[in-house]
């Protein structure tokens, strides 16, 4: 028996997907890419929706270009599900968490179940597109009439796979849902809110078996039966940091990409008040863990610009930014106001303008504008981690696509006053690819797998500049609005 073997993860994200190949050792890890494919929603009259289909065929094309692999595993985005009626069969295209459905929702949802009672139950941050809200919105729509089943966007994938249901657990909690005390529904809160919990299929974790890759989809990918299909950190960030390289230290994370989810990995959740006014929530990861973090806007902002800008080449553009003063301007990288695409140059502007600060107006500064935003944001939110769960962080780990900008990371290590270390850059990919080896006996333990990846991935270590005074000034600027 081979003591290397293949991995192939599926990870979907909010603009793209990927279909990575692992390749997993006693003391070697290595990553390819087999195929990547556009994830373009699409606005129909009812509103935007996902292009699942698109997505599962690029699935599909991936596997086929992955070759002969010993397991399968599939990661995304949170919150956003698909519907099946009594045969299994999708009922319509998944909405996206965009869309403006659930508007003016959480309030009805709040006059049923306080806002405090629902953290005090879940742990979830207030989001507007949690899927309890989008379930709450689509109540009494003929396709929720109709649905029999709801999976989660990892686990419609699966189970076109497979032909097997199941809801894994780290993206369940993102549902609001889940209590994280008990890591099982959240009954009294459904009940209150007239939620059918079961819509839901059985709970299965992390390194559960998922099914086998149905003979159709064996004829289609050329794969080779049998084939298991293995249940990873299904929500991409559980499998971002199941991929954060650290070495026995107490960390704190960001996983960057379209978000940025920065905070801690904790024991147990936490469920203070405090903690719900400050806007942190408790997920669930492997091993029992809580990642205690909260949701910023990350390059959504700068992506969004590019876009508007007519896609200007991003080295040149960083560059540029590097050389316009610091912190002349910032913006709350948290407020919903950005949300919604369009137009992100000119909201930037405007935040700047209403809050009396100088205006920036060229691309370079509307970047650098951004980048200062973000290293801000994780600043604060890596201080009130610390500050609310009573646990200490030594050095953030940066993880995802943002690593492959460093002046965001030295500005994140200027900020936060405490060294980043950044890498790997497929962290998503790398925890899926590594939760199905655990499964296969490959690797051991959460803490082994970190050794592995120590050991084995590329990173880079930022040291802070200049002390923090100016960015605690901004600080207070900013929250003086």
């Amino acid at each position: 028996m081979s003591a290397v073997k293949s991995y192939a993860a599926v990870d979907l994200g909010a603009s793209s997907g990927r279909v990575m190949v692992g390749r997993v050792g006693p003391d070697s890890l290595e990553l390819t890419e087999a195929h990547r494919f556009p994830n373009r929603p699409v606005r129909v009259p009812e509103g935007l929706r996902w292009d699942v289909l698109g997505l599962y065929a690029g699935v599909l094309d991936g596997l086929k270009a992955a070759g002969a692999v010993d397991s399968v595993g599939i990661d995304s985005w949170a919150v956003d599900y698909g519907l099946l009626d009594a045969d299994g069969a999708l009922l319509g295209n998944p909405v996206h968490y965009r869309d403006s459905r659930t508007d003016g929702i959480a309030e009805k949802v709040w006059a049923t179940v306080p806002a405090e009672e629902l953290y005090a139950a879940t742990g979830l941050q207030y989001a507007p597109f949690n899927t309890l809200y989008q379930l709450t919105a689509a109540r009494g729509s003929a396709q929720l009439a109709q649905a029999r089943r709801l999976l989660l966007i990892p686990d419609l994938l699966t189970y076109w796979l497979t032909g097997e249901q199941g809801t894994e657990l780290t993206n369940a909690s993102t549902t609001q849902l889940i209590d994280p005390r008990t890591r099982d529904w959240a009954h009294g809160v459904a009940e209150r809110l007239g939620i059918d919990l079961s819509l839901f299929a059985p709970l299965r974790r992390p390194g559960d078996a998922a099914g086998m890759l149905r003979p159709e989809v064996l004829e289609e990918t050329g794969l080779t039966g049998p084939v298991p299909v293995t249940a990873v950190g299904s929500h991409d960030t559980a499998s971002a940091v199941a991929a954060v390289p650290a070495d026995g230290e107490r960390f704190a994370y960001i996983c960057t990409g379209t978000w940025s989810l920065a905070g801690l990995e904790l024991d147990a959740p936490v469920l203070t008040e405090e903690s719900r006014a400050a806007n942190f929530t408790n997920e669930l990861g492997l091993d029992g863990t809580v990642r205690y973090l909260r949701n910023i806007m990350g390059l959504w902002l700068l992506q969004e610009c590019v876009r508007a800008w007519g896609q200007p080449d991003l080295g040149a553009l960083l560059l540029d930014a590097a050389k316009v003063p610091a912190l002349r301007s910032v913006v709350d990288a948290g407020d919903a106001a950005f949300l919604a695409p369009g137009r992100m140059p000119e909201r930037i502007a405007e935040a700047c303008r209403v809050s009396g600060q100088p205006v920036p107006a060229t691309p370079a500064e509307i970047t650098r504008c951004i980048l200062d935003s973000l290293a801000l944001a994780h600043r604060k939110a890596v201080e009130d981690a610390q500050r609310l769960s009573g646990q200490s962080a030594d050095v953030v780990h940066i993880v995802g696509g943002g690593t492959r900008n460093a002046l965001l990371c030295q500005l994140t290590a200027d900020a936060c006053g405490l060294p980043v270390v950044s890498g790997p850059t497929e962290a998503a990919a790398l925890g899926n690819v590594l939760v199905q080896a655990r499964a296969h006996g490959l690797v051991g333990d959460l803490a082994g797998t970190r050794r592995l990846l120590t050991r084995t991935q590329p990173l880079t270590r930022y040291e802070p500049r200049g002390g923090t005074q100016r960015w605690q000034a901004a600080q207070a600027r900013l929250a003086r609005g």
